[in-house]
């Protein structure tokens, strides 16, 4: 449903465009991303931060415009519906939805990992099943919750970062960029770590709220996508520098486990609470985005018709939220966090395919269709250099979307439901 006819206030400027998007990407991604990155690319995995977050920001200026154009919710779903066709829009939507339950599964074990390492998979589906009712019960997360959990991120990743540099573990040596598995490795680290940039399409969807949007938007993309790819940068140096590259790759709790080697054992239970924090709060966020485009693919008879049931009480998507906290309860269980983020990133470097390929047909000039391509061709690349194990998965999951779409429209043609 568009929000466009309930006149939202332009209140935010390009400072409150960029705390959003700070908001959105500032995240437990980064507590989880740098271990599977760095056993893929050893100390490489700087360079494919680099390569990430290059490519999120032509996803973000692709979606930026779009939105500009299609102010209605739902994002590349809608985008990809309106520029490619119907299938186009719901393969975003699909990408959308399979990718970020793996997201939720990833933050769940994110929490389990850090609160208590050796029951993480129970612990990771207690915050589901209580995330879930908070959601069922129609509580929202509030802007100042957002903001107390950014800042109490940037104050736990500077910890870390201080306490480590300062160390005389420190060592500058384990910094060299030893790419462990070449330009192959470092893609796949750039892949990995697309999931901890998670959120920055955030800023693209303020159209209605910020001053003068056409300059706004396109200033606080870039600042926001900056300032975090500094703070990454700066987590990613320390923590290397202290653990090196064989032993981060290897670590379940990096931050944590950097911590502890620097010789500030009482960080780790500042890190653990910080990772935990992040988790929870992404985790909420993430459950509310999935439950409510479950709904509005269910509406449209994408998905099954009584996802879209809304509760005449707490007026939420119960049934939609009850499905993905089931699923993401049993990935929770049954996946370790590594697989989750890979899976994870290839459904949403997908969606972001679509919606480059969106972007590119708004205009005929190269210059303009510059950043769309180099977004197209950074989505397919990282997504198919990610761990063998989440491309098939990846693949086949989105394989069974298109065979569910046929199937559905092949109903459809021959009257056996409506369109």
């Amino acid at each position: 449903m568009s929000t466009s006819g309930h006149g939202l206030r332009r209140t935010l400027g390009v400072g409150d465009a960029v705390v959003v998007g700070l908001g959105s990407m500032v995240g437990a991604g980064i507590f989880a991303a740098l271990g599977p990155a760095a056993h893929a690319a050893g100390s490489g995995l700087l360079l494919g931060l680099a390569v990430a977050a290059v490519v999120a920001y032509c996803n973000a200026m692709s979606s930026a415009r779009l939105a500009a154009l299609y102010p209605a919710s739902g994002g590349t779903y809608v985008y990809g519906r309106e520029r490619l066709g119907e299938f186009w829009g719901y393969l975003a939507g699909w990408s959308f939805v399979v990718g970020k339950t793996a997201s939720c599964a990833a933050m769940a074990l994110t929490v389990g990992t850090y609160v208590w390492p050796g029951q993480a998979h129970a612990v990771a589906v207690a915050a589901v099943v209580a995330l879930t009712a908070v959601n069922y019960g129609g509580i929202q997360k509030s802007a100042w919750l957002t903001r107390v959990i950014v800042a109490v991120v940037l104050a736990v990743l500077a910890s870390v970062v201080v306490g480590c540099l300062v160390s005389a573990e420190a060592d500058a040596g384990r910094l060299d960029i030893g790419v462990s598995g070449g330009a192959g490795g470092v893609l796949q680290a750039a892949g990995l770590l697309f999931f901890a940039f998670a959120g920055y399409a955030r800023i693209a969807t303020l159209g209605e709220e910020v001053r003068d949007p056409a300059r706004t938007i396109p200033r606080a993309i870039p600042l926001a996508l900056g300032i975090t790819l500094v703070v990454y940068a700066c987590v990613a140096v320390a923590v290397l520098s202290v653990l090196g590259p064989e032993v981060l790759g290897s670590a379940s709790a990096p931050l944590a486990g950097a911590v502890r080697e620097a010789g500030a054992p009482w960080l780790v239970p500042v890190v653990r609470v910080g990772a935990a924090v992040a988790a929870l709060g992404s985790l909420l966020a993430l459950i509310l985005g999935v439950s409510r485009t479950t709904l509005a693919m269910a509406r449209d008879r994408h998905l099954p018709g009584a996802l879209a049931a809304v509760h005449p009480r707490f007026q939420v998507p119960h049934r939609a939220e009850l499905a993905v906290g089931a699923v993401v309860a049993v990935l929770a269980a049954t996946v370790d966090v590594r697989g989750a983020i890979g899976f994870s990133s290839f459904g949403v470097l997908a969606y972001y395919a679509v919606a480059n390929a969106s972007a590119w047909t708004l205009d005929t000039a190269s210059a303009a269709r510059a950043v769309p391509v180099v977004g197209l061709v950074g989505c397919v690349v990282l997504a198919f250099s990610l761990p063998v194990v989440s491309v098939f998965a990846g693949a086949g999951v989105l394989m069974l979307g298109a065979v569910a779409y046929a199937v559905r429209r092949r109903f459809v043609r021959t009257g056996g439901g409506r369109a």
